[in-house]
């Protein structure tokens, strides 16, 4: 599977933080000595502040906090200039613990890191989409453990790109490829336990401009998922309603229902066979045709005349 690019550099940020635009203030003010004293608290912050090296940043930081404790109270735009500094050197901060822990492959280390900072900061897209990473690596490893909370994580991530909130997709390479992947990782998160949602986020990754629109097991678990969940509800449905009972209107337009999402199984099994060209995934390839074959000539007469063609021809229309 297709995995994204992390995207993450402390030198530059350290950069950022020190050739930020530093505020200029004449306060008008009536104690001499307190004005005085603020001036020399500033200039220390600023000093460190220019200096984009790691140990120059954290005193710079310290310098802040000293700052803001005694004159946080002021409205200027040397106060604002300091929180800002603050702001973002504790973002800078909490992104790179959560990424060494990450890196260094320690998942639960990364859950604890980040789930402070999400009480406090509940949209920051970096967190929820490094909890969702470092979720789906511990499951895929076979822990379980962090599944419900990775699902939690992803599905709030994903909401925040589908309501546009993410412009910078850090730690992932790009918005499209993050729509992908956390889509995907929370299908497959689902698969087992609600897959008519798994089967939407599986729709939403391929729909992607990513490299999640053509990677197959994408489209074979959209397949798969599609059958267990809207179909399998329709097909009870279906047996409930009007099992042993005449034909009537109802019936068949019920009946035709259940052939269209059947269609939509089978087209999405046929990308993923489509899509398994790798001779070295020749075993997968024939285990998911057999699947499809299987599955086709249930719905057309236990025949499976047009089915070659339409695995070389699916990939040239558009997904149902």
């Amino acid at each position: 599977m297709n995995k994204p690019t992390r995207l993450f550099s402390a030198a530059l940020v350290l950069l950022f933080l020190a050739v930020g635009t530093s505020a200029q203030t004449n306060p008008t003010m009536t104690d001499q000595q307190r004005d005085s004293e603020k001036e020399r608290y500033y200039a220390r912050f600023l000093d460190h502040k220019r200096v984009p090296t790691g140990e120059q940043q954290r005193l710079a930081y310290e310098d802040a906090k000293s700052y803001m404790a005694r004159f946080g109270g002021d409205n200027d735009a040397n106060a604002h200039a300091v929180r800002k500094f603050m702001t973002e050197y504790e973002k800078f901060i909490h992104d790179y613990d959560i990424d060494a822990a990450y890196n260094a492959k320690n998942y639960p280390k990364t859950f604890e890191v980040g789930r402070p900072i999400l009480k406090t900061d509940p949209e920051n897209f970096h967190v929820l989409a490094t909890l969702t990473e470092a979720g789906y690596e511990n499951a895929v490893a076979g822990n379980v453990s962090l599944n419900a909370e990775t699902i939690d994580y992803a599905r709030r991530a994903t909401q925040l790109l589908d309501a546009g909130k993410v412009t910078t997709a850090d730690p992932i390479k790009s918005v499209p490829v993050a729509q992908g992947f956390l889509n995907y990782v929370l299908g497959w998160l689902l698969k087992d336990q609600a897959p008519v949602e798994a089967a939407s986020a599986f729709l939403k990754s391929v729909k992607s401009e990513s490299p999640y629109r053509t990677e197959p097991m994408a489209y074979h678990l959209l397949g798969v998922t599609i059958l267990k969940g809207e179909f399998a509800q329709l097909s009870a449905d279906y047996n409930q309603q009007f099992g042993n009972k005449p034909p009537s209107p109802e019936q068949t337009a019920m009946f035709e229902k259940i052939t269209h999402v059947a269609e939509r199984a089978i087209d999405a099994y046929a990308r993923a066979v489509a899509l398994t060209t790798n001779p070295q995934h020749q075993e997968v390839r024939n285990k998911m045709l057999a699947q499809l074959t299987a599955l086709y000539k249930s719905f057309h007469n236990d025949s499976d005349a047009g089915l070659n063609e339409l695995v070389a021809t699916v990939l040239t229309k558009p997904l149902p």
